[in-house]
């Protein structure tokens, strides 16, 4: 089997405030949009392109996101590509892609509209773990949530279908 590879790596500015919500099961998921801009040179006159990124993050770093970010923040992100599809009343099939977000740094200063200037609690392998960190189950980030009977994990977020996510 060959390998793959979808990554996404983005700094812009958010577009809108982000909107939080909670699935049936109680996870959080968060989504903001962010721009990002390019430009360029065509014989001497200055050119400029505005894309816009939809992101969705999950749980923890929903929560995050939602208290850290504001519309015009400056945020770097780091995710993975999803499209999803779903047909309307109407018989008519829609299409969206998105951003999964698994990593959020909020890069705006508080002197230039950012909320906080601190880097969010996001779960990351130290650099010289320990015995209990070597033997424990990994969990990343905004995937998962500890099983109160075990220590494994359960995903969360992975096999959600359109109908599930409430926006």
């Amino acid at each position: 089997m060959s390998r793959s590879l979808n990554k996404v790596t983005l700094i812009g500015n958010l577009t809108r405030d982000p909107e939080m919500r909670f699935t049936p099961q109680g996870h959080a998921v968060t989504n903001f949009g962010v721009a990002t801009n390019r430009d360029w040179k065509v014989e001497g006159d200055r050119r400029e392109e505005t894309e816009f990124h939809n992101v969705i993050a999950w749980n923890k770093l929903a929560e995050l996101c939602n208290q850290l970010l504001k519309k015009g923040t400056k945020v770097y992100i780091e995710g993975r590509l999803q499209t999803r599809d779903w047909t309307d009343d109407k018989g008519v099939k829609h299409y969206r892609t998105e951003i999964v977000s698994e990593d959020m740094i909020v890069l705006s200063s508080r002197r230039d509209g950012g909320e906080v200037e601190m880097e969010p609690e996001v779960e990351k392998e130290q650099s010289s773990p320990s015995v209990e960190d070597l033997t424990a189950p990994k969990k990343k980030a905004g995937k998962g949530k500890k099983s109160e009977t075990s220590n494994d994990f359960e995903a969360v977020g992975e096999d959600l279908s359109p109908e599930e996510i409430p926006f």
